[in-house]
């Protein structure tokens, strides 16, 4: 029973320890991940601070600097965590092995103590010898050579536990090491957080010295997103247009074909002197949505985008640094239908879905992409090279063009539309 209660308490301990191992390695590729996302945002920065015109790339970036380091003092707080309660295990593991080895080492001494009163072969013989019968007698052979092997089991016992009980107290003290070292990493974290709150803090104050510049660094930018945006709209609704043509002329061939059916069984009914069949009744017209999702290949694209909902790639490497919807700014409000992804200039922007490109258009001196997927559309913008043409087919992760630099920053404006419903794209790519 003792050695099944030991062998029950290492296996519970060596799952705990693959579990929490599986949590300490998710945390440690989250605080990476992070660590990267912050030195890519710090290079931005370096670049845009550089000049003393405030904008709002740089407002943007070191809020996110903000938030991402945040996060990465709350994933140290769950490795903390996540040791404490392999400390415990482990602690706890070790009492019980000391326990263990105690009980092991007891029961030995016992057996020791039984041997040296019948160490010698006359006193066994004896034993023997003074059973009442045969089957006696051979029972107490067996008893001995089984109570030889018992006490050389036994003893391997105590060393297996003795290793165990070793090798434990190391990953213990190796545990303890790493909690050290996490507590001092948590603390420059906290003070790196304290240094992007003041450099947050200096450039809002610089900001309410350039308020009238910075609002019509804003206003500027609404009108040119504005200009994008009835693009887009236009582009949107040509192929809604086109979808419903396609339709409606199908529509109509379909109502022709029946309607000559119906007038050759008309005609058969009056030849045979019967009455003729009703009229079929013609198809009602399709909305916008199910004109663009017509055809099978439409419908097909329709519902794998709509699968994958969380789980579309990222449309460039980077960083979120704007998010959908209202934003203010210093009293300055503004609307992002999308997100704005902060990445390095002529970095590749690949398509998140299989699609048809619709729309290639150069404004303001920037490429704006868009790829419909059925009845969705995907919205790529602030390209400063494009890579595909209108009516290309594209690829999952295929690149369709370079992404360019605004203030010397290098942002993909990123959309999803829903028809002419705009959607929060970060509800759609993958975390």
């Amino acid at each position: 029973m003792k050695l099944h209660k030991l062998v029950f308490i290492l296996f519970f301990s060596v799952f705990a320890l693959s579990a929490s191992a599986q949590t300490a390695n998710e945390l440690r590729r989250k605080k990476e991940a992070i660590e990267r996302d912050i030195e890519q945002l710090q290079k931005s920065l370096n670049k845009t601070a550089n000049g003393k015109k405030l904008t709002l790339q740089q407002i943007n970036v070191i809020n996110t600097q903000i938030r991402l380091r945040q996060d990465k003092i709350g994933a140290i707080n769950s490795e903390i965590k996540n040791l404490d309660n392999q400390i415990s295990q482990n602690t706890n593991t070790v009492h019980t092995l000391q326990g263990q080895l105690g009980d092991l080492k007891k029961e030995y001494a016992g057996m020791i103590r039984f041997a040296q009163r019948n160490r010698n072969s006359y006193d066994k013989m004896m034993f023997i010898f003074a059973a009442k019968d045969f089957n006696q007698a051979y029972k107490r052979i067996k008893y001995l050579q089984q109570f030889s092997q018992y006490r050389k089991k036994q003893a391997g016992y105590i060393e297996n536990t003795q290793q165990d009980l070793n090798g434990k107290i190391k990953v213990l003290d190796r545990t303890l090491r790493e909690k050290s070292d996490l507590l001092k990493e948590q603390e420059r974290e906290r003070e790196r957080l304290g240094k992007d709150k003041s450099q947050q803090s200096a450039v809002l104050n610089n900001l309410s010295k350039q308020e009238r510049t910075f609002k019509q660094d804003i206003a500027s930018k609404k009108k040119q997103q504005a200009q994008i945006d009835r693009a887009i709209r236009a582009a949107i609704q040509r192929a809604i247009e086109e979808a419903k043509r396609e339709e409606a002329r199908k529509r109509a061939a379909e109502e022709a074909r029946l309607a000559a059916e119906a007038k050759a069984a008309a005609a058969k009914a009056k030849a045979e002197n019967r009455p003729a069949p009703a009229a079929p009744v013609a198809a009602k017209a399709k909305t916008n949505s199910e004109a663009l999702t017509a055809t099978p290949e439409s419908a097909r694209l329709a519902a794998g985008f709509e699968n994958n909902r969380g789980r579309l790639p990222y449309p460039v490497s980077g960083t979120i640094t704007e998010t959908f919807g209202r934003h203010m700014v210093d009293q300055a409000p503004y609307t992002n239908d999308g997100v704005n992804i902060t990445s390095v200039n002529g970095a590749a922007v690949r398509a998140v879905f299989d699609g048809d490109v619709t729309m290639v258009s150069l404004i303001y001196g920037k490429y704006v992409v868009i790829i419909r997927h059925g009845n969705y559309f995907t919205i790529y913008q602030n390209l400063k090279s494009a890579s595909v043409s209108k009516g290309d087919d594209v690829k999952t992760g295929q690149t369709i063009g370079l992404l360019g630099t605004t203030f010397d920053s290098a942002d993909l404006h990123f959309e999803i539309m829903r028809g002419q419903t705009k959607l929060n794209p970060e509800a759609w790519i993958s975390k």
